[in-house]
């Protein structure tokens, strides 16, 4: 808590942005950790080669907007938005409850002129970076195997920027009215259906009716069909719409988090 305390004031003292003192904590945090910083890129890369080109040489290719696609091809985008999901939420879920409830961090940080919504930006920038580093390690793993088909998957990782900054956003919010580490089983109950069908594994065509519609307003379809898009080098204006889906979500997580920061921390 000291090192918050003292990153403050000299950020303060330097008239430096408020919420890089959160970012700064954070990093010197996991700099004799950065092991436990990189779990989260593992999945999905062993999903990618246990699936996407183990059970791929099994499965015929799929037709994307016109391009013939094979199936870890297919895969591939898939995972690279769940990797920015599992990196914003790992910090802005599981990291925030353990600093709010336990550790007490943000009592320590709001002893010093830092504020609730320095707190919320802090932390969410924070996660997002570790969104971003799985992202694009994930990005030249893709690269590296042949599965990026055009130019445009130069956009891919900027757009998993914004499926971090939607899970960050929202994760943060709801940890905020969590009680027990109990609760984090309901993110759980969302995150892994959220991960099985959205269009992950296979095209959202194999839905019909209500249930596609579901599936297709769900935050992980949205940044799964942007960043597809982008890899195999055919954007539509649905890409359009999944982005200003995306920051909409993030920015609302972010301003409920930092409302929620200010009723728990300063009451």
């Amino acid at each position: 808590m000291s090192l918050v305390a003292s990153a403050a004031t000299r950020a303060v003292a330097s008239r430096g942005p408020g919420p890089w003192v959160m970012v700064s904590r954070n990093f010197v945090v996991y700099r004799k950790s950065w092991v436990v910083f990189l779990t989260g890129f593992a999945e999905p890369v062993l999903y990618l080669f246990s699936i996407g080109v183990g059970v791929g040489q099994l499965v015929h290719g799929f037709a994307f907007h016109g391009h013939t696609v094979s199936y870890a091809a297919f895969v591939a985008p898939g995972m690279l938005a769940a990797s920015s999901m599992n990196g914003a939420l790992l910090d802005s879920t599981f990291g925030i409850f353990f600093k709010l409830r336990y550790d007490k961090v943000y009592d320590a940080a709001l002893a010093t002129p830092l504020r609730p919504v320095d707190i919320a930006w802090g932390e969410l920038t924070w996660s997002l970076l570790r969104a971003s580093v799985y992202s694009l390690g994930f990005l030249g793993v893709m690269t590296g195997l042949g599965l990026v088909s055009s130019w445009w998957a130069l956009l891919a990782w900027p757009a998993t920027w914004l499926v971090g900054f939607a899970f960050a956003g929202a994760g943060m919010a709801l940890t905020t009215y969590m009680k027990s580490w109990q609760d984090f089983e309901y993110i759980q109950l969302a995150v892994v259906p959220m991960f099985l069908f959205s269009a992950t594994f296979f095209p959202v065509t194999a839905f019909h009716g209500a249930l596609r519609w579901v599936v297709e307003v769900t935050p992980l379809y949205r940044g799964v069909a942007l960043v597809r898009e982008l890899t195999v080098g055919a954007p539509t204006a649905a890409s359009a719409w999944s982005a200003v889906y995306l920051v909409a979500m993030g920015a609302i997580g972010v301003w409920v988090a930092a409302r929620r920061f200010e009723r728990l921390l300063l009451r």
